[in-house]
């Protein structure tokens, strides 16, 4: 895409020359839009660009209607309109090839034109659609079993896989690269609820909670460091892992041995390098972290690093607090953090 100066200027003239090559999203009104749509300007700061429909629909934004974004360029058939107007007004519904047949649509028609003009076949648009708004469910504290039965899914299972397909790369795609050159993802049940994991062939490089509101910007985090497509898939790591949470949680381990990769800025990896020297057991406050690192004004910046944290309880974050004694945040919501921390103290 253009530069991010490029693209808000492009989207504040309303340039039609752009449309197509990136798509603006508005995380206040949950909308996103063509460059050159007449709605009013939105603010700098609550606009996101994505490069496809596909991306800004999987990250739960819909399209806005006054510049209609899944309309092809030269105009959508009739049908196709229909299709979109029926998956809007219900994305939870199931719209299988016998309903398509039955409005007189041949189905392999319908899948080539989705393909040609938004990348994705009807199907995946459906699935994006119903994933798109389980993400804002859950990015609003729904809990998790409510969205899953609530967006179109019978089981668990069902929003699971959903998840992998969506998250990893193309099917094709995925399925040319060698393993080596993918972060693999996995979805491991645990005490504390279920945890997406992502890992290389030689590291762990994600560990987080499928409910986190920073779920859908740990990925594309994770994209930009690495360099690489996200996959559903098994990782050497991934048994180890397994195996460790489970003696983690059983109060047999105190300490992690795994083979971690986690790029982020100088200030942050030294936040980061700093969590994993507080002893099980322990906490610290922002302030006093900020304090061993040599920047005794820098609790806010500490709090900010440590949100960033893309390897949940491996790198424990969870142990630090208020400088009150109060829980402070947690990106996996307090409850979570208070269960670990008697855990670690009930093992002590």
């Amino acid at each position: 895409m253009p530069p991010r100066e490029e693209m808000l200027t492009a989207l504040r003239e309303r340039d039609r020359s752009y449309d197509g090559l990136f798509y603006a999203a508005v995380t206040t009104t949950g909308i996103f839009c063509r460059p050159s749509c007449p709605a009013r300007d939105p603010k700098p700061e609550h606009v996101e660009f994505y490069g496809t429909t596909r991306e800004a629909l999987v990250a739960g934004f819909r399209p806005c209607k006054r510049c209609r974004p899944l309309d092809a360029a030269a105009g959508t058939p009739d049908w196709a309109a229909r299709l979109i107007a029926r998956v809007e007004s219900d994305p939870s519904a199931r719209i299988k090839d016998a309903d398509l047949r039955a409005e007189g649509l041949d189905p392999a028609a319908v899948r080539r034109w989705f393909q040609k003009t938004h990348g994705m076949t009807f199907q995946a648009y459906c699935r994006a659609r119903r994933l798109g708004d389980a993400f804002v469910a859950l990015r609003s504290g729904d809990a998790i079993d409510e969205v899953v039965f609530d967006h179109g899914w019978t089981s668990h299972s069902g929003f699971r896989d959903a998840f992998a397909k969506l998250a990893g790369a193309p099917p094709g795609e995925a399925a040319a690269a060698p393993d080596g050159s993918l972060i693999r993802l996995t979805w491991l049940e645990t005490p504390v609820g279920p945890l997406v994991a992502g890992a290389t062939d030689d590291a762990l490089v994600m560990l987080e909670y499928p409910d986190r509101r920073m779920m859908e910007a740990q990925l594309d985090t994770l994209r930009r460091r690495f360099g690489r497509p996200l996959a559903p898939g098994d990782s050497p790591v991934f048994p180890a892992l397994r195996a460790q949470l489970d003696e983690y949680f059983a109060g047999r381990r105190r300490a992690f041995d795994l083979p971690l990769e986690y790029p982020g800025s100088p200030f942050q990896r030294a936040v980061w390098d700093a969590l994993l020297r507080i002893p099980y057991g322990e906490t610290r406050t922002y302030a006093e972290l900020a304090r061993e690192l040599g920047a005794p004004g820098a609790a806010r910046a500490v709090g900010r690093a440590n949100g960033a944290n893309r390897l949940a309880i491996i790198v424990p974050c969870h142990r630090v607090i208020a400088a009150g004694g109060g829980l402070g945040g947690y990106g996996g919501g307090l409850w979570r953090k208070l269960r670990l921390l008697e855990l670690e103290g009930a093992s002590c």
